[in-house]
């Protein structure tokens, strides 16, 4: 990160700085909140975690480097210098804010409820063939995380493409406060977060107040073949640009071309042109991502060749529609999260399988009173895409197969439906419920914690 002085950064956050005056104008080399990711001359972020208080650390991040601490508590006659303030959470906002103010970059924001994580991607992948790109890390897309992603940003970087993730009203203003999007990207308004923002329209008034904080003469992306987005007028007065499958999209795609699990060829057509690209990532909404991708090029002054080399060096990520070759199957690891969207898209994505198929579901989060209801219509969706074997596990998911088992006429004979408690008693009967060459996908909510399922088939 560029440096910020002691002085600078206790102005930013409203702190009151403690220590030796001529300590005030060093300049910190990085923020950080893990103790273990201190470095020479770091700012260490005391946050209150749900197991752990960073106040505890205070001492050992100092001894082991770094320059100065942000602290909610009176340290007293300490030997270090440290910044008192009243909230370090909300601190690590207001300087992450401030820094975002002293660069000049350009930021793209990506929110949505289905597709933010692979539209991230594959826009990274689209503008690097231009610019240095920095792009959020992981799921470092919240209140901590974005913060965290911002002091990332160096010099070098030329456009930042920052994942913006929430769940409650007012989320994403803050979100906003600090990005300072140039461009706005939304890819869908799904069921998703429906327990706290209500209905779909509640998650269109969240998810758009990104642009309340935009550049105002920055431009707006959106998914023109989304019902919620398509004419939606923004209050700043921008015009929103449109891509989709629809051919009155300005981004549109034609003659697409399923390929299975190989992926998927389009004609993408542009306010300027025309041309073929190949998707590497199979799915249909991967033709979506591509789109926002080359709107987010088009937008920044890329060549057709430029995007479609983007477009077609877009990789999958692990927990993201990450094909897996093992020595007994092809998994679909798509465990990072679910929503009922998301998960009718992966089945989707397995049904192009040529091999047996295995769906390996979980429960999903956050989807409020007509839970039950959704996990019911994943399970029938996968009965209606031919999978050959279902597994539901938890309890929702459990409930939703033994409700459709009930119902014989529900049933077809080529669907085989399992259920289990828990990922554990799955895995004590998954070696003999499987078989060789079996296509594999495993998806569920992030806090069903998948990935072990997909570590323990990989090893089988």
């Amino acid at each position: 990160m560029k440096h910020m002085s002691l002085q600078e950064i206790a102005a930013a956050c409203g702190g009151v700085y403690h220590g030796d005056a001529a300590l005030a104008s060093r300049e910190v080399s990085s923020v950080v909140i893990d103790s273990r990711k201190i470095e020479k001359d770091s700012l260490f972020v005391a946050i209150k975690g749900a197991r752990v208080d960073g106040h505890t650390f205070i001492p050992q991040v100092m001894e082991n480097g770094a320059l100065c601490s942000i602290s909610e508590q009176d340290l007293g006659d300490v030997p270090y210098p440290y910044i008192r303030v009243s909230s370090c959470e909300q601190a690590l906002k207001d300087i992450a804010e401030h820094y975002r103010r002293s660069l000049d970059i350009k930021v793209v924001g990506i929110s949505g409820s289905v597709g933010k994580t692979s539209t991230k991607e594959m826009i990274a992948s689209v503008l690097s063939q231009k610019y240095n790109v920095l792009k959020t890390a992981g799921n470092f897309n919240n209140e901590i995380g974005l913060p965290l992603t911002v002091f990332q940003i160096r010099e070098e970087h030329e456009v930042a493409v920052l994942e913006m993730g929430i769940s409650h009203f007012g989320e994403m203003t803050r979100l906003a406060k600090i990005a300072r999007p140039d461009i706005c990207v939304i890819t869908n308004i799904g069921a998703a977060h429906l327990e706290n923002l209500g209905t779909r329209d509640g998650i269109l008034k969240a998810k758009t107040e990104m642009f309340a904080y935009m550049n105002p003469e920055g431009t707006i992306i959106l998914n023109g073949d989304d019902d919620k987005l398509r004419g939606f007028i923004p209050e700043n007065g921008i015009s929103p640009v449109y891509f989709g499958l629809d051919s009155s999209c300005p981004f549109h795609a034609e003659h697409v071309k399923s390929l299975g699990l190989k992926g998927t060829d389009a004609d993408f057509v542009t306010p300027r042109s025309r041309f073929r690209a190949h998707i590497n990532i199979p799915g249909a909404h991967m033709v979506h991502n591509a789109l926002a991708g080359a709107a987010a090029g088009y937008t920044l002054g890329l060549s057709d060749d430029e995007i479609i080399k983007g477009i077609e060096a877009n990789v999958p990520i692990s927990g993201r529609n990450n094909l897996i070759e093992t020595g007994h199957y092809t998994i679909i690891d798509d465990c990072y999260n679910a929503n009922p969207v998301s998960m009718e898209a992966s089945l989707d994505v397995l049904s192009y399988a040529d091999t047996r198929t295995a769906a390996i579901l979980g429960d999903m989060g956050e989807l409020g009173e007509n839970r039950r209801q959704m996990h019911l219509d994943v399970v029938q969706h996968a009965i209606s895409k031919g999978i050959d074997v279902v597994v539901c596990i938890g309890e929702l998911m459990s409930e939703a197969a033994a409700q459709i088992c009930s119902a014989s006429d529900s049933v077809t004979d080529k669907t085989a439906i399992h259920s289990y408690p828990s990922k554990d008693a799955f895995l004590k009967e998954a070696g003999s419920l499987l078989k060789e060459g079996d296509t594999i996908l495993v998806k569920a909510s992030h806090a069903m914690e998948f990935p072990e399922i997909v570590e323990k088939l990989t090893a089988l």
